[in-house]
Protein backbone atom coordinates (compact mmCIF):
# COMPACT_ATOMS: atom_id res chain seq x y z
CA UNK A 1 0.00 0.00 0.00
CA UNK A 2 1.33 3.41 -0.82
CA UNK A 3 1.39 5.86 1.61
CA UNK A 4 1.43 9.84 1.25
CA UNK A 5 2.54 12.70 3.61
CA UNK A 6 0.71 15.75 3.41
CA UNK A 7 3.79 18.65 3.59
CA UNK A 8 2.57 22.01 5.43
CA UNK A 9 4.88 24.86 5.18
CA UNK A 10 7.87 24.46 7.34
CA UNK A 11 8.93 26.02 10.02
CA UNK A 12 11.73 27.69 8.64
CA UNK A 13 10.38 28.20 5.75
CA UNK A 14 7.52 29.90 7.27
CA UNK A 15 9.51 32.49 9.67
CA UNK A 16 11.17 33.40 6.12
CA UNK A 17 8.15 34.03 4.54
CA UNK A 18 6.98 36.24 7.23
CA UNK A 19 10.10 38.22 6.96
CA UNK A 20 9.73 38.19 3.18
CA UNK A 21 7.33 36.33 0.89
CA UNK A 22 8.57 35.11 -2.60
CA UNK A 23 7.39 38.37 -4.16
CA UNK A 24 9.95 40.26 -1.64
CA UNK A 25 6.86 41.57 0.69
CA UNK A 26 7.16 41.20 4.27
CA UNK A 27 3.89 39.85 5.89
CA UNK A 28 1.20 42.00 7.43
CA UNK A 29 -0.45 40.13 10.25
CA UNK A 30 -4.08 40.76 10.95
CA UNK A 31 -6.97 39.25 12.87
CA UNK A 32 -9.39 36.72 10.97
CA UNK A 33 -12.70 37.97 11.79
CA UNK A 34 -14.72 34.98 10.84
CA UNK A 35 -12.10 32.14 10.60
CA UNK A 36 -12.18 29.24 8.47
CA UNK A 37 -9.80 30.09 6.30
CA UNK A 38 -7.08 27.68 5.33
CA UNK A 39 -3.29 27.50 6.58
CA UNK A 40 -1.01 25.98 5.26
CA UNK A 41 1.43 26.12 8.09
CA UNK A 42 -0.25 23.78 10.33
CA UNK A 43 -3.07 22.36 7.51
CA UNK A 44 -6.16 23.30 9.48
CA UNK A 45 -8.61 26.25 9.24
CA UNK A 46 -8.13 29.62 11.03
CA UNK A 47 -10.37 29.99 14.37
CA UNK A 48 -12.32 33.09 14.90
CA UNK A 49 -9.72 35.61 16.05
CA UNK A 50 -6.43 34.32 15.42
CA UNK A 51 -4.14 36.43 13.47
CA UNK A 52 -2.72 35.33 9.99
CA UNK A 53 -1.06 36.40 7.01
CA UNK A 54 -1.71 35.94 3.58
CA UNK A 55 1.77 34.97 1.67
CA UNK A 56 2.98 34.71 -1.51
CA UNK A 57 4.54 31.57 -1.93
CA UNK A 58 7.01 29.52 -3.89
CA UNK A 59 6.88 25.69 -3.25
CA UNK A 60 8.06 24.51 -6.65
CA UNK A 61 10.77 27.07 -6.60
CA UNK A 62 11.54 25.56 -2.64
CA UNK A 63 11.64 21.44 -3.61
CA UNK A 64 13.35 22.29 -6.95
CA UNK A 65 16.77 24.17 -4.96
CA UNK A 66 16.57 20.77 -2.29
CA UNK A 67 16.59 18.09 -5.03
CA UNK A 68 17.92 19.86 -8.07
CA UNK A 69 15.07 20.26 -10.56
CA UNK A 70 14.73 22.77 -12.81
CA UNK A 71 11.30 23.33 -13.37
CA UNK A 72 11.72 26.23 -15.43
CA UNK A 73 8.42 28.04 -16.40
CA UNK A 74 6.72 26.03 -14.08
CA UNK A 75 8.28 27.70 -11.70
CA UNK A 76 4.93 29.81 -9.78
CA UNK A 77 3.86 31.30 -6.90
CA UNK A 78 0.81 31.79 -4.89
CA UNK A 79 -1.06 33.27 -2.53
CA UNK A 80 -1.41 31.39 1.22
CA UNK A 81 -2.79 32.44 4.54
CA UNK A 82 -0.47 31.21 7.37
CA UNK A 83 -0.01 32.22 11.23
CA UNK A 84 1.10 35.35 11.45
CA UNK A 85 3.25 35.22 14.73
CA UNK A 86 4.80 31.66 14.44
CA UNK A 87 2.48 28.44 13.99
CA UNK A 88 1.86 25.73 16.44
CA UNK A 89 2.91 23.07 13.98
CA UNK A 90 0.44 20.57 12.57
CA UNK A 91 -2.76 18.76 14.39
CA UNK A 92 -3.36 15.11 13.39
CA UNK A 93 -2.56 13.27 10.02
CA UNK A 94 -5.23 13.53 8.20
CA UNK A 95 -5.69 14.54 4.39
CA UNK A 96 -7.20 18.28 4.98
CA UNK A 97 -8.98 20.45 3.12
CA UNK A 98 -10.98 17.78 1.14
CA UNK A 99 -14.28 19.60 1.43
CA UNK A 100 -13.57 21.61 -1.74
CA UNK A 101 -12.97 21.83 -5.44
CA UNK A 102 -8.98 21.94 -5.92
CA UNK A 103 -6.63 20.91 -8.58
CA UNK A 104 -4.13 17.77 -8.35
CA UNK A 105 -0.77 18.46 -10.33
CA UNK A 106 1.48 16.10 -10.92
CA UNK A 107 5.22 16.73 -11.44
CA UNK A 108 7.94 14.83 -12.67
CA UNK A 109 11.41 14.53 -10.68
CA UNK A 110 12.92 17.50 -12.88
CA UNK A 111 9.76 19.49 -11.71
CA UNK A 112 7.87 19.25 -15.19
CA UNK A 113 3.74 19.61 -14.64
CA UNK A 114 2.62 15.94 -16.20
CA UNK A 115 -1.20 16.78 -15.76
CA UNK A 116 -3.40 17.86 -13.28
CA UNK A 117 -6.79 17.36 -12.33
CA UNK A 118 -9.99 18.74 -11.04
CA UNK A 119 -11.07 17.33 -7.77
CA UNK A 120 -14.86 17.86 -6.65
CA UNK A 121 -14.78 14.64 -4.57
CA UNK A 122 -13.08 11.21 -3.71
CA UNK A 123 -9.96 13.30 -3.02
CA UNK A 124 -8.23 9.76 -1.66
CA UNK A 125 -9.15 8.17 -5.13
CA UNK A 126 -7.49 11.06 -7.10
CA UNK A 127 -4.67 11.54 -5.00
CA UNK A 128 -4.15 7.61 -5.40
CA UNK A 129 -4.51 7.61 -9.55
CA UNK A 130 -2.41 10.82 -9.63
CA UNK A 131 0.74 9.01 -7.84
CA UNK A 132 -0.31 6.28 -10.00
CA UNK A 133 2.32 7.39 -12.67
CA UNK A 134 6.03 6.47 -11.63
CA UNK A 135 7.15 9.52 -13.26
CA UNK A 136 5.45 11.43 -10.62
CA UNK A 137 7.85 12.81 -7.73
CA UNK A 138 5.58 15.11 -6.00
CA UNK A 139 1.60 16.34 -6.32
CA UNK A 140 0.68 19.92 -5.54
CA UNK A 141 -2.80 20.51 -4.63
CA UNK A 142 -4.63 23.70 -5.18
CA UNK A 143 -7.20 25.78 -5.15
CA UNK A 144 -9.40 25.66 -8.59
CA UNK A 145 -9.43 29.56 -8.14
CA UNK A 146 -5.54 30.20 -7.65
CA UNK A 147 -2.83 28.80 -6.81
CA UNK A 148 -2.94 28.33 -3.07
CA UNK A 149 -0.05 25.66 -2.69
CA UNK A 150 0.70 22.51 -0.72
CA UNK A 151 2.73 19.51 -1.07
CA UNK A 152 2.09 16.11 -1.04
CA UNK A 153 5.35 13.67 -1.19
CA UNK A 154 5.26 9.95 -1.78
CA UNK A 155 6.73 7.95 1.34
Amino acid sequence: MTTYTVCPIPAGTLAALLTEDDAGVPAAGYIDPEGDTPLRCCLRRSAPGERIALVSYAPLRRWAAETGARPGAYDERGPVFVHADGCPGRWGSELPFTDAHRVLRRYSAQGHILGGELVREDFPTALAWAFSDPEVASVRRCRDRDIAHHHLART
